[in-house]
């Protein structure tokens, strides 16, 4: 029992970050390192190298370990990587942990980054879950926004998906763009329900401040829409995307019945992961980690072998953790498990000051689980957990 026991706070998840664009998106704050549009992969010393010093990273891990049952290409743009380097990759993780026969392993992909030929290649790796960052069906919003594709590499990228029967299929959109309309909305959600992916995230514009967009615009100031038009675009999305036969099984995320996103869910439950590469955090015995987030650094950090300082999370800190993350799940969080970790009578303060919420129709208990509304909880989740944050950080 003890084994097993030690076993559930070992990750089986791990996140891969491949930094490389061929330009900056206007919005993008990530830690990215801009290639141009003629390199990639097979032709980058650049790229190269950055992939031996991230399998150098994975090796010098030390520790106890289990089998991935999750694996994610985050970026960046991964599809910028050749087969044989996500092959590299994938080798070495197999080698120091083992790879779950059934595990998802997924990939961030952009239109006009891959053809067929690569997909196919990548397919035969082990890739089954491609996430392709279409972010607007509109010629328009694409270059206001900075990005590389247009509208003819979004559907050619869609029908290579399909050629190569991907079992796990999703697209990334965003809302309030700017000069983005409810009109121009309703019609890209229509467009991706129409290409009938298994998985659609829908994310909210944030203006983040070093980015272009945080140059060029003021929140709350036009071109952007109102805070009452983005509330208009959320509660669209989850009409049309529902109504379509989607789970809205995260704030941000629909999916079909069983094609959840089995490596995000690790994040939103809480549960330990490793992250790899230039700016990736990893989470494990109760300790948050963030690599360097520029080259030289990181790679003078993996020269030095990966020490790490950090402390243990403190238990007020993880149950507001917790929270912030399991409601952000449909499910939320699970009341009885909550009790168990933290006490019974945090468990009352919890209700207690969700009480205003509860008579507002934003918050509820149903089948011993603390969830947010759909969608009226959902859009003012940021109110509740700032009240809980301010209350129980204040214990």
């Amino acid at each position: 029992m003890a084994q097993r026991d030690t076993f559930i706070n070992i990750p089986s998840s791990a996140y891969i970050h491949i930094p490389f664009c061929r330009r900056r998106c206007f919005y993008c704050d990530f830690p990215v390192s801009v290639i141009g549009d003629r390199l990639r992969g097979e032709t980058s010393g650049t790229m190269s190298k950055y992939v031996e010093v991230l399998c150098q990273e994975i090796n010098i891990f030390s520790g106890l370990s289990q089998p991935l049952e999750t694996i994610f290409f985050g970026g960046g743009t991964p599809s910028l990587l050749s087969v044989e380097q996500v092959q590299q990759i994938l080798t070495v993780l197999e080698q120091k942990f083992g790879i779950s026969p059934g595990a998802e392993i997924s990939m961030e992909v952009d239109p006009g980054t891959f053809d067929l030929a690569q997909l196919q290649g990548l397919s035969n790796t082990g890739i089954n879950r491609v996430s392709l960052g279409v972010q607007a069906f509109d010629a328009k919003l694409l270059q206001a926004c900075g990005r590389s594709h247009n509208l003819a590499d979004i559907f050619t990228a869609i029908d290579f998906i399909y050629a190569c029967k991907i079992p796990e299929f999703s697209i990334d959109l965003i809302s309030g763009l700017p000069h983005q309309t409810l009109e121009g909305w309703q019609e890209s959600l229509e467009k991706a329900v129409a290409i009938a992916a298994t998985h659609i995230s829908i994310y909210d514009l944030t203006i983040e401040p070093g980015t272009a967009f945080g140059r060029y615009y003021k929140p709350g100031a036009t071109p952007l829409p109102t805070d009452e038009m983005t509330v208009k675009m959320y509660q669209t999305a989850q009409q049309i995307l529902t109504g379509a036969g989607y789970e809205h099984y995260e704030i941000s995320n629909y999916a079909k019945s069983g094609h959840q996103c089995r490596h995000n869910r690790v994040y939103w439950e809480n549960r330990p992961y490793y992250g790899f590469g230039m700016g990736a955090a990893s989470y494990v015995e109760g300790k948050r980690f963030t690599r360097p987030r520029k080259t030289k650094e990181y790679y003078q950090w993996v020269e030095d072998r990966c020490v790490i300082n950090c402390e243990v999370t403190p238990p007020d800190e993880i149950l507001l953790e917790t929270l912030m993350l399991g409601l952000r799940l449909a499910e939320g969080v699970n009341l009885e498990v909550l009790e168990k970790q933290f006490g019974v009578e945090k468990i009352e303060e919890i209700k207690k000051y969700c009480q205003p919420f509860f008579e507002q129709g934003w918050v509820e208990v149903a089948q011993g689980r603390l969830r947010l509304s759909d969608p009226n909880g959902f859009l003012f989740s940021n109110v509740v957990l700032a009240k809980l944050f301010s209350k129980l950080g204040a214990n």
